[in-house]
């Protein structure tokens, strides 16, 4: 059994808080966090949790120089989080339209200040990895929009997307690629893995991020184009005359190059499990827990390809399968082979349905 390089402890409080604010802002991670061994599950539920802040002032409806400035104020926080009590009270003071309440809610004093306590508490070879990878996310988010470089973003049919299929990994890597990194760090330095291995993990970590990513991506198209937003490159839009910004369908040769580029990054995250080592029981079977009910996301999505991007868009698996991913994944835990055999398996499943 590997023993971590720190203690850390939460009081019971404290571990009452994360398992709180995981439920309330993402109930999928909220599935992966417990499986990690202590202290690297606090870690990173304090991790994931302050990449929400950050992702809560890019997604609040307000103007770019006012989410500069909080961004200019979250990495202020990230240095010294002992600011966080008058920040997070400026904060409370402003409007957040766009922000569910719950949202809202992480970015006072009150529900917001514990999770800046927690940070502040730890060990500072850890706290330096997600200061470090929370500040690459900010930084990235704060250039998504800036006026002195090419615009990532363009309008089509008043719908906001990414420029080009560069731009459209660019913003995955932004907002989860960095994630991927953040926990690849993370899990390196909990279970001192040997260099070989880590080296693994750190060239595959990045698309473990973005598949997930461009997993809901195609999850929530629909969804996401009530938003004004749509996350598919206009680069390859115009290739299908727009027709799915209208929900009026694509053919299913451009359905199948939207999911075999997601499928290209769960291969990249398939290798990135494969690299561990059975010792590390903990992050493999997080691992497992993010990979399986994205590959059945794509599996379901291919299924019914020929009502996707149409208004019968819907591509969410069910709760029974998402047990069976629970399953599967401690069946599959110490089993590389099997892990191989179900992918394999499961990728052609998705090629035979076109």
């Amino acid at each position: 059994m590997i023993q971590p390089i720190s203690t850390f402890e939460l009081t019971s409080s404290q571990t009452t808080y994360l398992d709180a604010r995981m439920q309330a802002v993402s109930r999928s991670f909220a599935l992966v966090v417990p499986w990690l061994e202590t202290p690297l599950n606090y870690y990173l539920a304090t991790a994931y949790l302050l990449c929400r802040v950050v992702d809560n002032i890019e997604d609040c409806l307000q103007p770019t120089a006012w989410k500069r400035a909080r961004f200019s104020e979250a990495a202020q926080l990230l240095e010294l989080p002992d600011l966080a009590i008058d920040i997070l009270a400026r904060w409370e003071r402003e409007d957040w339209p766009g922000l569910t309440a719950g949202e809202a809610q992480l970015m006072g004093p009150t529900t917001g200040g514990p999770l800046w306590q927690i940070y502040a508490a730890i060990p500072t070879p850890s706290r330096q990895v997600i200061h470090r990878w929370v500040l690459e996310m900010i930084t990235g988010m704060s250039r998504l929009d800036a006026p002195d470089q090419r615009p990532i973003f363009v309008e089509q049919q008043g719908i906001l997307l990414p420029a080009e299929e560069a731009d459209y990994n660019q913003y995955c890597y932004v907002v989860a690629g960095t994630v991927g990194h953040l926990a690849t760090e993370l899990v390196i330095e909990h279970y001192r893995l040997p260099d070989a291995v880590a080296n693994t993990l750190l060239q595959t970590c990045e698309a473990c991020g973005r598949g997930l990513q461009k997993t809901n991506i195609v999850k929530d198209f629909a969804e996401d184009l009530t938003r004004g937003a749509a996350y598919l490159p206009d680069e390859w839009l115009r290739e299908v005359d727009y027709t799915p910004l209208a929900l009026h369908g694509a053919p299913a040769g451009w359905s199948r190059k939207v999911l075999d580029n997601v499928l290209a990054e769960l291969d990249q995250a398939t290798t990135h499990v494969l690299a561990l080592s059975y010792h590390t029981q903990g992050y493999r079977m997080a691992g497992l827990m993010c990979l399986l009910p994205a590959l059945q996301t794509i599996r379901f999505a291919a299924n019914r390809h020929d009502k996707l991007f149409t208004t019968e868009h819907q591509v969410k698996i069910s709760r029974q399968t998402m047990a069976r991913c629970v399953w599967d994944a401690k069946s599959m835990v110490s089993d590389n082979d099997a892990v191989v055999r179900y992918t394999t398996k499961l990728k052609q499943e998705v090629q035979s349905k076109f």
